[in-house]
This record gives structure tokens, sequence and C-alpha cells, in this order.
């Protein structure tokens, strides 16, 4: 059984990323070794798996229904391992998590790291990204994303915090160019706003008769958020950012929340892992306790 199962999980990471380089990546592999690993499955079944050209991988008539079978014992021995887990209180195994760049290095990093402190069969992988990456093409058992997560075919999804926005400025700012006390006032100031590929994202306020965007006037556009923090801690203007960003800077001083009698939009971050009917120990304690330490809707 060991001889027949060895070698699946390289078979459909290649169909699932389209070449023998991803699933290598995928599976920490060399690509040498997944090929390798395939051609043996296919001198065993005396079949091709594969249609290989210089420049695409398709599945051949056979291959199709081989991985039709592989998925379903894959899921099965997932499942199988699962149901083992429930019965356990340590987690273990390997557990890969893609998070956004500052707020998991700031939020989700620390919470999971202690995680895997507290359970030392645990290997935690933390991939940096503000892509929104494809969990079951990358391989990835969990996903942290903030705000919108779109179409979640083939993925479940839990709110694990909520994100506060809040106008904030330096007082040296306010005390040269004054304090805005109303929306309307913010067109006579300048703002560090958030600019990705040409694009600004308007800042956005819950107001009784509806959502209001707007774009006060800028000069300065960054697409980092600590970076927006700093120049305005720095005096170059206003800016509109969460409060857990900002919320050891106006602790201290260094920058003053401002327009708090107007409602704050807030963001939810959602923790994404493909859909399974046994969700692994180590995926659920990892929810659970991103769930109870992230940052809520009323921190500043």
């Amino acid at each position: 059984m060991s001889e027949m199962t060895n070698g699946l999980d390289a078979f459909v990471a290649a169909v699932e990323t389209g070449s023998f380089a991803a699933a290598a990546e995928r599976l920490h592999l060399t690509r040498s070794a997944v090929a390798k690993t395939i051609g043996r499955i296919e001198a065993r079944l005396n079949v091709r798996l594969f249609h290989r050209t210089t420049r695409s991988l398709g599945l051949t008539e056979d291959g199709q229904v081989y991985y039709e079978r592989c998925v379903r014992a894959l899921d099965e021995l997932r499942a199988g391992e699962a149901a083992l887990d429930s019965g356990r209180r340590e987690a273990a195994g390997r557990l890969r998590v893609s998070v956004p760049v500052l707020f998991g290095r700031r939020c989700v990093a620390p919470v999971l790291t202690r995680l895997a402190a507290e359970h030392p069969r645990l290997e935690l992988e933390l991939s940096f990204s503000d892509r929104q990456v494809d969990l079951i093409v990358d391989g990835f058992d969990l996903a942290i994303r903030n705000g919108e997560i779109g179409d979640g075919t083939g993925l479940m999804s839990r709110t694990v915090s909520l994100q506060r926005m809040t106008i904030c400025a330096s007082p040296a700012y306010l005390a040269r160019c004054g304090r805005p006390e109303s929306l309307g006032d913010l067109a006579a100031h300048q703002a560090i706003v958030y600019g990705r590929a040409g694009r600004i994202k308007a800042w956005q306020f819950p107001l009784a008769d509806g959502l209001r965007e707007l774009t006060p006037p800028n000069r300065l556009r960054f697409d980092d958020l600590e970076a927006i923090a700093d120049a305005a801690e720095a005096g170059y203007g206003l800016a509109w950012l969460p409060c857990w960003l900002i919320r050891d800077r106006v602790r201290s001083g260094a920058l003053v929340a401002l327009l708090e009698s107007v409602p704050r939009s807030v963001f939810a971050t959602h923790a994404l892992w493909p859909e399974t009917p046994h969700l692994p120990l180590r995926v659920r304690f990892a929810i659970d306790a991103l769930a109870q330490a992230l940052p809520g809707s009323a921190e500043l």
C-alpha cells in the first residue's frame, strides 16, 4: 500500500499547479524529484499520465481518470488524519499560512508563533504577501485576508478580526494647519493616501444616509500603511489608518485621532481554508487563536 500511495501528492500537485517546477515549490522538493516520482508512477502503471511539451503540461485521458481517483484517495487520508486529530489536544504537522505583509507581521505572526511554541510538534510556515493566493494551487492550509474576499468557491471562511479605521495627524501638523472639525474641512488639508498601480484608495465613512467616499488633496501616495503612519507622524499631513496600527502612536502622543464623532469604517479580516469534511486540528487551533487574539473593532 505504501508503494501505491507514495508520490500521489507530487502527481496531484503537478496537475493543480500546471508544472513540475511549481509542484516542487509547493512540496519543497526539487523539480527533478517530482519528475522522477511521476516517472515511477507511470512505469508502475504502464501508462502516460501527462502530455509534455516545452511550454505546457496536460493530462492524458488516463491521467484525468487517475487524478480524480488520487484526489479522492488523498481526501480520505486527510479525513482519517483529521479524525485522529479530533481525539488529541496537541496540534502536529506542517501548517502553511498566507498572510498580508504588514498585518501579518504585526498581528498574525506573533499569535501563530506563540501557538507553535505551545505545540512542539507543529511546523509553522508563514508566507508574507499582499497578493491573493490560490489556496489549492499554492498549497496553503490557511489564508488571512483583509476586506472583501470575493468568490470563495471551494473555501470556508471565518471572521477573525474587525479593523476600525480613523483619521489622524501629528500635533505639529495640527498646530501648523489647524484641526479639521468635519468631513467638509478635509478639503482644506493635505493628506497622505494609500495608492497602488495608479489607483488611490478613497476614505470611507458609513454615514446615516449611506456610505460616503472622499479623497482629500494629496501629494504623497504610498502603498505601505506603515510608511503612511511614519509620514503622518513626521507632520506631512492627515492619514486614514487602522486603529491597531496607530494605537501606540496615539497613546504616546505622536499622533492625534481626529473626527471621532464621525462613524468609522470597519473592515473584516477573514481566515480562509479549503473546504473539507474534517478540519485538521492544527488549522482549527490556528483559527481559534487568531479569532481570540487579533484586534477588535473597538480598539484605539
